[in-house]
């Protein structure tokens, strides 16, 4: 995962995601994590945008009670990728 800071409280995400073996357009858990990591290390303020790879742009917010980290939300546009069909 590689994050670059903008200065409009803004990061450039791009995932390589294991079992896929190469990059990919987006990835929700690696998004959710480099905001909250660029939020605690004051890169960043809450909430954070971030525009991933896919240039989707994309927004996460989330609530910190001492070490813990709560109310983690993902927010962005969301598209039906595929539909069908199985036969039980």
């Amino acid at each position: 995962m590689s994050v670059s800071k903008e200065k409009d409280n803004t990061i450039y995400v791009r995932t390589y995601e294991r079992g896929v073996e190469d990059e990919t357009l987006a990835c929700g858990t690696g998004i959710i994590a480099s905001a909250i990591i660029a939020a605690l290390r004051n890169f960043v303020k809450v909430p954070v945008k971030i525009i991933a790879r896919g240039g989707d742009e994309l927004s996460v917010s989330f609530k910190q009670d001492g070490e813990k980290i709560k109310s983690v939300v993902l927010e962005g546009p969301a598209i039906i990728a595929f539909e069908g069909n199985a036969e039980v």
